[in-house]
């Protein structure tokens, strides 16, 4: 026997207790079947009563089914708490404009780069100060104001 006899032996065995199990289930079920409509006939169970929703039975005995009309729900009071509540003016807070307008595309990195550039602003600064400083003890003049200006206009 080859390796494809065998699969085909195996696949033939799987096939026949497939067949055996629906067999079975085709008898319980036909059990069953048979069980309930041996149950019903001895309870003698009564038909579920008619229901006239919507038209009149043409028969007068079916009549006494029909169901009486619906009336409609009276929504006037929420009608009126609907309008009374469009009418009052719902006062905005004041609205900031900036919110509004649209940004420059570049906005998000300005507000990235701004801490950094805090700090640089500070070094600048204190680099300004410094410079300010060595050219007073190098010049060691007396006209403080003269010097400070002469470092302002080199920058």
């Amino acid at each position: 026997m080859t390796e494809s006899d065998s699969k085909i032996g195996r696949l033939e065995d799987e096939a026949l207790k497939r067949k055996e199990r629906l067999k079975n289930l085709k008898r319980k079920r036909q059990n069953d079947s048979s069980r309930d409509n041996n149950k019903k006939g001895a309870e003698g169970e009564a038909l579920p009563t008619p229901l006239f929703r919507s038209y009149k039975p043409m028969n007068e005995s079916l009549n006494e089914f029909a169901l009486n009309p619906a009336e409609p729900g009276d929504v006037t009071t929420q009608v009126k708490n609907q309008l009374e509540s469009a009418k009052s003016n719902v006062v905005i807070d004041q609205l900031d404009v900036t919110s509004l307008a649209p940004r420059k595309p570049d906005w998000d990195l300005k507000r990235d780069v701004a801490k950094k550039l805090a700090k640089l602003e500070k070094q600048t600064q204190k680099a300004i100060a410094e410079l300010i400083r060595n050219r007073l003890k190098e010049s060691k003049q007396e006209d403080l104001a003269a010097i400070v200006n002469a470092g302002a206009s080199d920058l």
